[in-house]
Parts: structure tokens; C-alpha cells; sequence
């Protein structure tokens, strides 16, 4: 139910806190998710490890899998969430998981690009819409482009995210099966009393694993319902501010607001389409609110690396945080590259408008061909 603007204080006061009250339920039953993952993934002994790594042994592999992923779920928190538990089991290195984050980061532009196909028949309204949306694509890519092989090659990215998980554990941070924590034996305590009813071997892993994920895919779109309507007001009043402001800075801050308190990247970046679409806003101004959405996704996977064990969780999840604002520092403040993922948008658009089958082909291309085929040959 979504409060009335005209109900009394008090109705609406009640309606927030109940959306409050749902919300964190729901944030609850995430990180029990989270848990059941990785006590399902522990159940299943060394060989689902060998088998995972093997299908994951090379850098782009892994990229295609984190992509390939994304967009079948249509969620990265979905798919960097996942790759947590993994990584908090042990049974997926950090060096491995990285290139994943990387794939998920590209799947999750799919969702915008999909909401533009609404404009289809109306030509110039659609050469805005795609062009809004691919931006987010052009500019994924480009980062994977750069900091891929950086961090194959100097392995920068997971050597900051250790010594951060160093320093924030050194700060309170509670990690080791000796030292649970009060907060993180009671996120783990669904997940122990179903090990404890389950036959131990596969058929304890498969269950655990699907009631993980399918508690981690309803939670995840719960609190995006409710927490869209809690902040919807918010958010039309923040893209009224931003039309007003030109964009920049004011547009990245805006992007990381607004897409951590709804939990979702997608529709942050949905919400631009049409906006572009309309006229609203270009392309050169919905562009920076992108970025900032881009930063803003990755609260999902910090919080997830509360209910995992290993402090390893909580490194993969600073990188995927270092990653998206290791990429906005490299692009966004350099002038003759700045835009360039724009200029590359515009054109994808202009020729998507001219010819229609274009569309099809590079949505499925890109997003479900060419991951594929890659993970398909090098895995």
C-alpha cells in the first residue's frame, strides 16, 4: 500500500513505520540468505569446488560468468551477493571473484537498456531512451577495459580491498568461526537449524543453496518495493534539484543517494530513460547520476559480507566498491575522456533508430551471445 499524500499525519507516520519495519525484515531475511549460501556451499564438499573453480580458472571466463549471471537474474546485487557468500565460504579466491564483480557490473546495464524498448515507435523519443541507456553500457565496459587487465597484472584492486578489510577488522570488524559476534550468530541461526535437520551431503547442499537463493532474490526485491516507496517523494524532489543544478557532481551524489536507499542500480538508471526520453534531461546530464549509481549499488554487497565468516567476504565487496569508484576517477575527471562514453551512446543510438533489427541484435549480442560463446570457449 503506498500512503496518500491527502491521509493525516498519523496514517501516514503508520504506513512509513510499517514500510520501515517490513524493510528491515526483509534486509534480516537477506542476510540469512547470504548464510544459507554459504552453509550450502559448505555441505558440499571439495568437489563443488573443484568444479567451480575450473569453470572460473581464467580472468574473462569469470567476467562472463558475473555477467552472464546478472542478466539472467536481472539483479547484480543478486549475482555480487552471491559471489560474497562464495567467497565468505572459501570456496571462491578473491582473485577469482574479482573479474565476476567486473561481468556483474556489465549485466545490470541490461535493465535499462530493456526499459528503452519502450519507446520503440516513436523514433526520436527512442534515439534519446537508448542512448540514456547504453551510456550505462559504454561506460561499464570502458572500466572493465582498464582495470581488468591492471588488475590481472599488478593485482591492485584485491591488495587495497585486503589491507582495508585489515584495517576495519583491526577496528571491530569480528571474522573466525571462534568469533561470531552476537549479531552474526543470530543472522546464522535459520540456516544452522535447518543443517541440523538435513541429511549431510548433496541433497543438505542443493536445499541450502536454493532456499539461500530464492531468500536473497525475494528479500532483494522487497526492500527495493518498499524502500522505492518509502523514498519516492525523495527522489522526484532530488531530480527536480538536479535539472536545476546542470548535473556534475551534484548528479554523481544523487546517483549514490538515491540508488543505496532503494537498493537498486536498475532503477535508478531506469528512471533516467524516460526522463531522457521525454526531453527532461540529455544524455549529457542523466550521464553523471549513472556514475553515482554505479557507486551507489555497491552498499548491497557490504552489507551482505555481514553475515559471512571469512573476512574474505567483506574484501570482495570493498572491491567491488574500489572498482566503480577506481573507474569513476579515471574517466569522469579527464576531459577528453569524459564524455566519450556518451559520444559512443549517441551513435549506438542514431544507429538504432535507422535500423530497428540493430536493436536485437546487440541487445542479445552483448548481453547473452557473447558471454556465452566466451565462457563456453575459455571455461
Amino acid at each position: 500500500m503506498s500512503p496518500d499524500r491527502s491521509s493525516p499525519p498519523s496514517r501516514l507516520w503508520i504506513a512509513t513505520a510499517l514500510r520501515g519495519g517490513i524493510v528491515l525484515f526483509f534486509l534480516y531475511a537477506f542476510l540469512v540468505g547470504i548464510a544459507f549460501v554459504e552453509a550450502g556451499i559448505a555441505a558440499s564438499g571439495e568437489g563443488f569446488q573443484d568444479r567451480l573453480l575450473q569453470s572460473v580458472s581464467h580472468p574473462l571466463s569469470g567476467l562472463c560468468a558475473g555477467l552472464l549471471a546478472t542478466v539472467l537474474v536481472q539483479s547484480s546485487s543478486v549475482t555480487t551477493s552471491t559471489i560474497v557468500g562464495l567467497v565468505g565460504a572459501g570456496t571462491l579466491p578473491v582473485e577469482l571473484a574479482i573479474p565476476m564483480v567486473m561481468g556483474a557490473n556489465i549485466g545490470t546495464t541490461v535493465t535499462s537498456t530493456l526499459a528503452a524498448l519502450g519507446s520503440l515507435r516513436r523514433v526520436d523519443e527512442f534515439r534519446r531512451a537508448f542512448a540514456a541507456a547504453t551510456v550505462h553500457d559504454y561506460f561499464n565496459l570502458m572500466g572493465v577495459a582498464i582495470l581488468l587487465p591492471l588488475e590481472v597484472a599488478t593485482g591492485v584492486l584485491g591488495t587495497l580491498a585486503t589491507a582495508l578489510t585489515d584495517v576495519l577488522t583491526g577496528a571491530g570488524f569480528e571474522a573466525g568461526p571462534s568469533q561470531p559476534g552476537r549479531f552474526r550468530a543470530l543472522v546464522r541461526m535459520p540456516a544452522a537449524w535447518a543443517e541440523s535437520l538435513l541429511p549431510s551431503g548433496a541433497v543438505a547442499s542443493v536445499v541450502l543453496l536454493a532456499v539461500g537463493l530464492v531468500c536473497i532474490f525475494i528479500a532483494l526485491t522487497f526492500i527495493t518495493k518498499h524502500m522505492r516507496q518509502l523514498v519516492a517523494q525523495g527522489v522526484e524532489r532530488a531530480i527536480n534539484d538536479f535539472i536545476g543544478s546542470g548535473g556534475g557532481l551534484s548528479g554523481i551524489v544523487m546517483g549514490i543517494v538515491v540508488t543505496m536507499a532503494v537498493q537498486s542500480s536498475s532503477i535508478t538508471t531506469s528512471i533516467l530513460v524516460p526522463l531522457v526520453a521525454a526531453g527532461i534531461l540529455t544524455v549529457r546530464t542523466a550521464y553523471p547520476v549513472t556514475l553515482g549509481a554505479n557507486v551507489g549499488t555497491t552498499i548491497t554487497a557490504l552489507i551482505a559480507s555481514l553475515a559471512v565468516v571469512r573476512p574474505e567476504g567483506l574484501t570482495i565487496a570493498l572491491v567491488h566498491l574500489l572498482f566503480n569508484l577506481a573507474a569513476l576517477l579515471l574517466v569522469y575527471p579527464v576531459p577528453w575522456v569524459r564524455f566519450l562514453p556518451v559520444k559512443l551512446a549517441e551513435w549506438t543510438a542514431e544507429l538504432a533508430s535507422r535500423r530497428r533489427a540493430f536493436v536485437a541484435v546487440y541487445v542479445v549480442c552483448m548481453f547473452l551471445v557473447l558471454p556465452a560463446f566466451g565462457l563456453f570457449l575459455i571455461g
